[in-house]
């Protein structure tokens, strides 16, 4: 094989992987987009996989524009979600360990509780099991436009 053929195989196979990429991204954003019907997705999947390149070039003359916005919202609603997760996480960190620890600390040098009963508090607190973290219901295990 010379190194031309292999140039040329090269070129064709990244040609092959570019509209991959394209499809995957295209038939997520027709799934993504609530302002078409089932029939419209249904079409516009045939038409991408009928007719590959055709199909491809064509949605996105067609709705390339709208195809950002949507990515651009998608990635907006992963922010946000994940900004809630941070903040309720936050937010529960005074009922943790740390803030029963604290708690147990003062009542200590306020004379309510002596050093064993504390020592004994301490151990009972730290041996507890962590609780699980609360994951938000909004927020999707698969995160396909978020930004680089």
């Amino acid at each position: 094989m010379s190194l031309w053929d292999a140039m040329v195989s090269i070129f064709w196979f990244m040609l092959l992987v570019a509209w991959f990429w394209l499809l995957i991204s295209i038939i997520s954003d027709v799934f993504r987009d609530d302002a078409l019907s089932g029939g419209a997705k249904g079409l516009w999947c045939a038409f991408i996989i009928l007719l590959p390149w055709v199909g491809v070039i064509t949605y996105l003359i067609a709705r390339g524009r709208s195809m950002g916005e949507r990515s651009v919202q998608q990635a907006a609603r992963n922010e946000q979600a994940f900004r809630g997760y941070v903040r309720e996480i936050a937010a529960s960190e005074g009922s943790g360990v740390t803030a029963e620890l604290n708690r147990l600390a003062e009542l200590r040098n306020q004379g309510a509780l002596t050093a064993a009963e504390y020592d004994l508090a301490k151990q009972r607190v730290l041996s507890a099991p962590a609780p699980a973290p609360v994951i938000p219901a909004q927020a999707s295990p698969v995160a396909d436009n978020l930004p680089a």
